[in-house]
């Protein structure tokens, strides 16, 4: 998956260029900036940075992260982002380097993370966090299966996807579609607080907030 992401680097952002998001991605635009006003947060597989110019402005601070150079390349360049604040970071692997944060965000990364390391995951971005912090993560609804099937699925239940690129080349991903049961469970072991699950279109949104 490294190479696949490492290689749609420099078209990334064609995704969200499509005409049938165009009204969720206005939206999210308007409502994600507004969610994070004053907190320092940390963005977790920040890609090429397309969310990270929108939070910036409404950030005291922002650390974009992202487990690949090539993206993080482009992110580097977005308006309003500090290219010194845009780091290479594991994701399940969260230096304490990296501070404190009041906020998390991680936009079309929870999908990739396997069913059997969400705790994992969600463990190692709490240590960064601050009680009472916010974490906020939007991932695409089930209607993108219509571009990409659903090709196979694991014994852990995890699904796939084949993903072509402009080379030609296809690459199989594992990309997982949770309901929102499945997110409010995956939380309520770390006694989230002010759960929020919101559908759009092509997109979900998923909040909650750590105990103060």
């Amino acid at each position: 998956m490294k190479a696949y992401y490492s290689a749609r680097a420099p078209y990334y952002d064609a995704v969200y260029e499509q005409p049938e998001r165009a009204a969720d991605i206005a939206f999210l635009r308007d409502h994600l900036p507004a969610r994070f006003s004053g907190r320092r947060v940390l963005e977790i597989a920040c890609g090429t940075g397309y969310w990270s110019q929108h939070l910036a402005p409404a950030c005291t601070g922002l650390v974009a992260t992202d487990g690949l150079d090539a993206p993080l390349a482009f992110a580097k360049q977005r308006p309003g982002v500090d290219p010194a604040c845009c780091l290479v970071a594991d994701a399940y692997a969260l230096p304490e380097s990296l501070g404190q944060f009041e906020g998390a965000f991680a936009g079309l990364w929870l999908s990739h993370v396997p069913i059997a390391r969400r705790g994992e995951f969600l463990c190692g971005l709490h240590r960064r966090l601050r009680p009472g912090a916010r974490v906020l993560f939007i991932d695409n609804s089930e209607v993108q299966c219509r571009d990409y099937p659903i090709c196979d699925t694991d014994a852990d239940g995890n699904t796939y996807q084949m993903r072509p690129l402009r080379d030609g080349s296809q690459h199989r991903v594992l990309k997982n579609f949770p309901h929102e049961s499945e997110l409010r469970a995956m939380v309520q072991t770390f006694g989230a607080e002010l759960v929020d699950y919101r559908s759009l279109d092509n997109f979900w949104i998923f909040e909650y907030q750590l105990p103060a």
